[in-house]
């Protein structure tokens, strides 16, 4: 993928993962416009921005008019917006919170695509990336709902190349492992650095032909799990952190 002269439109991009994106991408030469509910955060000031609420229709609506009128020429459209929040099973209440992960991961990815896909169908050529995450291949039992959501992210992306094949318009996912952003370096020591992922992801997405899945080196346990014969020992690994539900510490 060429990731020199995009025009790109980073949705989830005012924070973390998203807006380091955005950066990279605007470093080597592509202007980038950033998506996001609340786009008077620090470091955006350098970026156009727009607001958009994954949530709301009539938001992602508005949103792609606005980008459109200003940047006709947008060929790169990142769904990079999503929550993530533990969740105690035990308790009907979680379900609140179970809807929301699928409100924004899944649904709010869907929304963007839906939104976007007629302008770049159109243009015959373009790149739509999605992000799922490894949990939605090998969960992390403490998030259900988010692990859902990014299962049912992949699992959409793989049916919207198929149907994409021969518009000149590509699908890529990326599958980010635990990165240290956003306090994940608090719930997982193990986090990779945010500046040593990207610098993995910017590589693979610049290879020819673009891979189908990015997916770093520390994904790849996670993505391969089943096909390595090392899922169950892994998952009993991962239900560990249970204790860090409320009342479930042993």
């Amino acid at each position: 993928m060429d990731l020199t002269s995009r025009t790109a439109l980073i949705v989830g991009g005012t924070s973390g993962i998203g807006l380091g994106l955005a950066r990279r991408l605007a470093a080597a030469g592509s202007t980038v416009v950033i998506g996001g509910r609340d786009t008077d955060r620090p470091g955006l000031d350098t970026f156009p921005t727009v607001t958009v609420d994954v949530t709301d229709p009539a938001s992602v609506a508005r949103a792609r008019d606005e980008v459109l009128a200003q940047h006709a020429e947008l060929d790169l459209v990142v769904t990079m917006s999503g929550v993530m929040m533990m969740e105690d099973l035990r308790d009907p209440a979680h379900f609140a919170q179970t809807e929301a992960a699928i409100a924004v991961n899944l649904l709010g990815t869907i929304r963007v695509i839906d939104a976007f896909t007629p302008h770049l169908v159109a243009r015959g050529s373009g790149d739509i990336v999605t992000v799922s995450s490894g949990i939605g291949f090998l969960p992390f039992p403490p998030m259900p709902g988010y692990g859902a959501s990014k299962a049912g992210v992949h699992a959409y992306t793989e049916a919207l190349r198929a149907q994409l094949d021969g518009t000149g318009v590509h699908v890529t996912e990326l599958i980010p492992p635990a990165v240290a952003t956003a306090g994940q370096e608090k719930v997982n020591p193990a986090a990779l650095p945010l500046d040593g992922f990207l610098d993995e992801v910017m590589g693979l997405l610049g290879e020819t032909p673009t891979p189908a899945e990015i997916v770093v080196a520390a994904a790849r346990r996670l993505r391969w799990a089943e096909r390595d014969g090392s899922y169950a020992e892994l998952l009993a690994q991962r239900s560990r952190a249970l204790t860090l539900l409320p009342g479930r510490a042993s």
